[in-house]
């Protein structure tokens, strides 16, 4: 016999025996002349269970697995037994004789539900507390059984031998872990205490487990008798100061520290999971959300092509273009596989639901350039492609002048030839004053930006921002390769300090403030304060639980500076309707003017390295040596 009919029949057995000792109690009090008879009895016992019992059997309430259940399907028995109460009166008023007060009637059915009731939250009870070691659970097991004949379909498994954890945050989201927890027989973990720092939950229990305060000392002494080893933050919105105030309470106290990924609406379809915490989610800045309704309705119905989509950023701009319904959406990059590896998740994700076109060419490349802006007419262009290494470039000057600055150039002069409404640069806060060459290059693409503004047909933008987090090349990837080789880990100089922003950060500034652009603007984020690469570097130590692991200085690089800037002048900067986006204003130079300074860079790309060296130094003004500007820094 399949277990569910076993579970089912059970039920309906307790049921039954419920209903007649109820039946029998009710009517045993029955007083009054006109007392039933035996057959009286009988009479209403038996229509009271055909119109109770089929009543439930019509709601499915013996479909339902009630280990599982919740409000709702009280409420679906409380609505069955309702209608059984009410079609009950109504026969025994019309069609009885003699019949029985309404009074008594209703008592009846009032008490038989109750007990119902209670039936099934003991069961659900039982089920939950099943898997636990004490009393309470040797008593869970008797009744599971009981409850099913002998036998229990998913009993959950013992609590020995699994991680015991404490569940940061007594609300929706703590509360539904904790349950989904203790309900899962495959669960590796047993929640043991809630934690929470309001003080109308604290030493009161939620589901059974006790409410503990937030950062006591008393806290920690009973977590530690307990055996928990892992404390699970599960406070979606908490502010990214407090959850690394008790990152570093719980970590210094001994304890192993995940988080809860709860879906939300910004992250809806996302799986629920518990994860290690990752870098950004420690910096002393909160993760900012920018995109609106009005930047999504920009792109909506739009041909948006993205330079560079097979990067770290490019490929984030593909994934929230593709979000956001264009007409098409096209890939351009010179190196295949990232193209192809961000064109097989949007694929996978959207289907034939996007209109999707991958192109590899380069944008050095201007015969082939102009056959993609021929066959696909981009009515959006937002170029991410571009070298970004600082020592590469160093040493690869003509290739940073010929990639960036005149790939860039190519970019804009066809937008111009083919009507885009619309061009969109990815910049860098390290074309601020830049001290190396790559920053020098990305200096003079927005001035490039920023002329063309002035005459051309396009409306143009360049948006700055800071280092990306998890970027390809950057400093985060290099400090994980090197904890998981057993160390050092390698910083240049223990003073530099960097601005930081997540790749979906930046990718949504890029489209929020392209979207807003009028013509020509230089669009800065208020990045916050900026990080030390040495605490940087010291978390994700912290984070890996690795014990031993050296920081070593190398020394600065070549065109490296210990501090990065993200404006020329803050006394020239405009509000936006965003807060933390900027303006920066900046006089453009005329055509004469920016056509004199590209000669001088592609004369000099014929020479040498050296001379394209020269040359930046000649064009981009603010363009110094890292000596320089360090001793600035130093002086100050």
């Amino acid at each position: 016999m399949k277990p569910f009919f076993m579970i089912t029949i059970s039920l309906l057995t307790y049921d039954a025996i419920i209903y007649l000792f109820t039946a029998l109690l009710m009517l045993a009090f029955y007083q009054g002349a006109g007392r039933l008879d035996d057959y009286g009895i009988m009479l209403h016992i038996a229509l009271a269970a055909i119109i109770i019992f089929g009543s439930r059997l019509m709601w499915n309430i013996y479909r339902q697995i009630w280990r599982y259940g919740g409000i709702q399907c009280y409420i679906r028995l409380l609505l069955a037994d309702g209608l059984a109460m009410c079609l009950y009166l109504a026969i025994d008023e019309l069609v009885m004789e003699p019949n029985i007060s309404a009074a008594k009637l209703i008592a009846l059915c009032c008490t038989n539900t109750l007990c119902a009731l209670g039936t099934r939250m003991v069961y659900r009870y039982a089920y939950k507390c099943g898997g636990r070691n004490d009393s309470r659970g040797k008593i869970s097991r008797v009744l599971l059984k009981i409850f099913t004949g002998g036998r229990v379909i998913a009993e959950p498994a013992l609590e020995s031998g699994k991680i015991k954890i404490a569940i940061v945050g007594a609300g929706t989201v703590g509360v539904s872990l904790a349950e989904e927890l203790r309900e899962n027989p495959s669960s590796r973990y047993a929640p043991m205490y809630f934690i929470d720092n309001k003080k109308s939950k604290v030493g009161r229990t939620i589901h059974g487990l006790e409410v503990k305060a937030e950062d006591s000392s008393d806290t920690l002494a009973e977590m530690r008798e307990a055996g928990i080893n892992l404390v699970v933050m599960a406070i979606p919105n908490m502010s990214s100061e407090r959850r690394k105030e008790l990152y570093d309470f719980y970590q210094n106290s001994g304890f192993k520290l995940k988080i809860y990924d709860y879906p939300t609406v910004q992250n809806a379809g996302n799986k629920r999971v518990l994860r290690s915490f990752e870098v950004e989610e420690l910096l002393f800045r909160k993760v900012m959300n920018v995109l609106d309704e009005d930047t999504y309705n920009y792109y909506k119905n739009k041909v948006v092509m993205i330079t560079g989509g097979g990067g770290s950023i490019g490929s984030e701009l593909c994934r929230q273009i593709a979000n956001m319904s264009p007409k098409k959406l096209i890939i351009l990059d010179v190196y295949e596989n990232g193209a192809y590896d961000i064109q097989q998740e949007l694929r996978i994700k959207y289907q034939k639901a996007l209109n999707m076109a991958v192109e590899i060419v380069s944008i050095t490349n201007r015969v082939g350039l102009e056959k993609v802006f021929v066959e696909h007419n981009p009515q959006i262009v937002i170029h991410a492609a571009a070298h970004k290494h600082v020592p590469l470039m160093e040493r690869n000057c003509i290739e940073a002048v010929e990639n960036n600055v005149f790939g860039t150039l190519n970019v804009v002069e066809l937008c111009e030839k083919y009507n885009a409404e619309r061009f969109m640069m990815v910049s860098t806060d390290k074309a601020v004053n830049p001290t190396n060459v790559m920053g020098a290059t990305k200096r003079m693409c927005e001035m490039i930006v920023q002329s063309y503004s002035t005459f051309g047909k396009v409306k143009y933008s360049a948006t700055r921002f800071g280092n990306v987090l998890g970027s390809a090349g950057s400093v985060i990837p290099l400090f994980k390769k090197q904890i998981a080789s057993g160390g050092p880990i390698t910083i240049t100089d223990k003073r530099i300090i960097r601005y930081f922003m997540t790749i979906p950060e930046a990718s949504q500034l890029v489209l929020q403030s392209g979207a807003m652009a009028q013509n020509g603007e230089l669009f800065v984020l208020d990045m916050g304060e900026p990080v030390k690469i040495l605490d940087l570097a010291e978390n994700m130590i912290k984070l890996s639980g690795v014990d031993g692991i050296e920081i070593v200085e190398t020394g600065l690089r070549p065109g490296e500076k210990l501090y990065e800037e993200l404006l020329m002048d803050s006394a020239d900067l405009s509000k936006t309707s965003n807060e933390k986006i900027f303006i920066e204003q900046d006089e453009a130079f005329s055509l004469d003017e920016i056509s004199g300074k590209l000669k001088q860079l592609k004369d000099a790309c014929d020479i040498s390295d050296d001379a394209v060296r020269k040359a930046l130094h000649n064009v981009v003004s603010t363009y110094k040596t890292p000596d320089e500007v360090n001793k600035q820094v130093q002086a100050g």
